[in-house]
């Protein structure tokens, strides 16, 4: 008799706390509009959950990351057109320098304008956003440009970034090229043979100059022999008789060496060399700017004839600016369409989450009632059941 009644109690005291277990369960989903509120309410559910909250942050910081890098590349573009039409404008004044349109004191107005347009070429370049430098390449904490001046005008521009560029991941195993290497945008490197565009007898010679833009070559004689200077006058070559096709000239101030063939040499005087392929914006405003100040003391048609020639060099580069700009407008796009799809998936997984996580409240409100209903069902049981005594069996 007592074992029965043990068993009696001890099932009914099972169900009741299945009931009881079952009611706080559904409570706390319906408190929490959540269906799976820890690991064992549903194991391969929470784990599932778990991945895909992973998954969705990851996905929010590709995003992120996404969204910085078009900001740098836009601002990139709008300083690469900012510095073409700066060049472009240059050009246009040059041509009508050369079309007679500006006397000497309108030359000298212009060779300011480029100045001024060199400072702002050179402040471009060194363009800072977000704490990173755009155009140093994976060098981002240092100025990519660095500037010599004297008597407050710009002697110099040399770039002292990285030569790699720096490549950020926007995706799993996908990264995108945004800091450029302004040595790559701003500076052409498709060397050509030296031009020479005097009047001395002086040509190319065989090996491969280092030199780049323009040069100014002087020629002296001595009374003996010819003597050759790129460096303004600083350091001299001396021209042995008769000539040699590969005369080695150096630039003391650059270490650049510069090959002539001296053997058609037959006048002094100094003449522009051109080495089509090496232009660089900042060297190529210098030249320009000096060339029109004249303090070389060139005759009028000398000074037009090389200011028409100066109209090459500037579309080198310009030709190099807009190339970086369909480049980096590209990235732009293409970053713009991964952005969208990012935020695709990121959606998809939020979706999939909600469905498995999220409570159905009208079912847990029918069921929660169900549970109730039965709750109060075996606990009116139960009152009857430990009500009974000894007569009741005995009878």
């Amino acid at each position: 008799m007592g074992g029965s009644l043990t068993s009696i109690y001890d099932n009914v005291s099972y169900a009741l706390n299945l009931h009881s277990q079952a009611i706080l369960s559904l409570q706390e989903q319906a408190a929490t509009g959540n269906r799976v509120n820890r690991g064992s309410d549903s194991p391969s559910e929470a784990y599932r959950i778990l991945g895909l909250n992973s998954q969705e942050r990851m996905l929010d910081g590709y995003k992120g990351r996404v969204t910085e890098l078009i900001g740098n590349l836009e601002i990139s573009s709008t300083i690469i057109t900012d510095m073409s039409s700066e060049l472009a404008s240059i050009e246009t004044l040059l041509t009508q320098i050369v079309g007679g349109v500006y006397d000497t004191e309108g030359q000298k107005r212009i060779a300011d304008k480029i100045d001024n347009s060199l400072e702002q070429l050179v402040s471009l370049a060194n363009t800072k956003h977000a704490s990173q430098y755009l155009f140093g390449g994976n060098d981002t904490n240092a100025a990519p440009y660095n500037v010599v001046r004297e008597d407050g005008m710009i002697l110099s521009v040399t770039y002292q970034g990285s030569d790699t560029s720096r490549s950020i991941e926007v995706s799993s195993g996908l990264s995108i090229e945004t800091y450029h290497v302004g040595d790559e945008i701003f500076h052409s490197d498709a060397r050509e043979t030296p031009e020479f565009r005097g009047e001395t007898g002086a040509a190319a010679g065989t090996g491969t100059s280092t030199v780049q833009g323009d040069v100014w070559m002087t020629v002296e004689h001595d009374g003996t022999n010819y003597r050759i200077s790129i460096d303004d006058g600083a350091t001299f070559v001396t021209v042995p008789a008769g000539g040699e096709t590969n005369q080695a000239v150096t630039d003391s101030r650059t270490g650049r060496v510069l090959y002539v063939d001296t053997t058609g040499i037959d006048s002094t005087g100094t003449e522009l060399v051109r080495v089509p392929g090496t232009y660089d914006a900042f060297s190529l405003l210098i030249g320009l700017r000096d060339l029109l100040l004249n303090e070389r003391g060139l005759s009028t048609q000398q000074l037009l004839d090389y200011a028409n020639e100066c109209v090459d060099g500037i579309e080198e580069v310009n030709y190099l600016l807009v190339q970086a700009e369909v480049s980096t407008g590209s990235k732009v796009g293409f970053l713009s369409t991964l952005k969208n799809n990012l935020e695709d998936m990121e959606f998809d997984t939020q979706d999939e989450t909600t469905r498995l996580q999220e409570a159905d409240i009208a079912q847990i409100t029918i069921d929660l009632t169900r549970r109730e209903v039965l709750y109060q069902l075996s606990l009116s049981v139960v009152g009857k059941l430990m009500s009974m005594s000894l007569l009741d069996y005995v009878g």
